[in-house]
């Protein structure tokens, strides 16, 4: 494994806690002779410059600040690891801030390894032209806008018409998605090394409810159908991209970009920590037999 020379630690923009916690880490990395650099305030685009030079990138927050830092650092092969200062920290690899010192000792030890997961690409087609191309890591997600009104949306897989939905929303979803908002809409958990492009409907009606999982090789194409008269609204890893007008497409198929994981844990970590976040172990009191019963 390529001993760690520069490492980045990107805070969580919209979270002012993460800063200190951010520059004490890279106080203890720069204590050990690493070079260090550290943003609590950017975007994408900001730090493009400086992950490119980078061995690892340490992401401060939730599964948002992993979300955003997965896709900045994904292009250039850098891997990510999260310290948790979110609600759920699924994606994270350091539950809080506080076991930070030990954690460095296997990290410079390299006694971690590198997990990869699928993303996607949506593009948006307005006629000919391609008018936004974004990677999620998460999902797509095509929705009804503010007013509450269903939306219908023509699904073809590789270029053939599959179904028409009639509901509030359809999710394109990765394995790592698949235990996000496609979970809490009734789809399947698909662990995350597989390479699988996962389809939920949202509150469907008189429709297909069913999810759908496709290969890894398969095109979805959803057409914002003529006859719409909703608002529709295209997110990417929970970020509104575009208002979709009627005749646009939406096109998502594999990214050519991974997401690079670093994980200390066993390799057969998912199911273990999956199932205590959906089924927390309660140690419940113990009942004494009275007389009677």
């Amino acid at each position: 494994m390529t001993k760690l020379k520069r490492i980045g630690i990107l805070g969580h923009p919209l979270r002012p806690k993460t800063a200190p916690v951010a520059e004490h880490i890279a106080a203890t990395l720069e204590g050990r002779g690493i070079d260090t650099w550290l943003n609590t305030t950017w975007n994408e685009e900001d730090v493009q410059h400086l992950v490119e030079s980078s061995d690892m990138v340490i992401a401060i927050g939730g599964d948002g600040a992993m979300l955003r830092a997965a896709r900045v650092c994904a292009p250039y092969d850098v891997p990510v690891l999260g310290v948790n200062m979110g609600q759920l920290g699924f994606l994270t690899e350091i539950d809080s801030p506080d076991t930070w010192e030990p954690h460095l000792d296997v990290l410079l030890g390299d006694q971690y390894w590198i997990e990869t997961r699928m993303m996607v690409r949506a593009l948006v087609l307005r006629g000919n032209d391609v008018i936004s191309s974004q990677d999620a890591l998460n999902d797509v997600v095509i929705s009804r806008g503010i007013i509450t009104r269903i939306v219908r949306l023509e699904m073809y897989i590789d270029r053939d018409w599959a179904t028409t939905y009639n509901a509030d929303a359809l999710i394109i979803a990765t394995p790592t998605g698949s235990t996000a908002y496609a979970l809490a809409s009734g789809g399947p958990i698909l662990p995350p090394e597989l390479r699988n492009i996962l389809i939920v409907p949202v509150a469907p009606h008189l429709t297909m409810d069913r999810p759908i999982v496709l290969s890894e090789g398969s095109t979805v194409e959803v057409l914002a159908a003529p006859d719409s008269h909703s608002e529709i609204v295209l997110t990417v890893d929970g970020r509104l991209i575009e208002n979709l007008q009627s005749g646009d497409r939406v096109r998502v198929q594999a990214s050519e970009y991974v997401s690079r994981f670093v994980r200390m844990r066993e390799r057969n970590y998912f199911y273990r920590s999956l199932l205590d976040r959906l089924e927390p172990r309660i140690t419940l009191p113990s009942r004494t037999r009275t007389t009677g019963d």
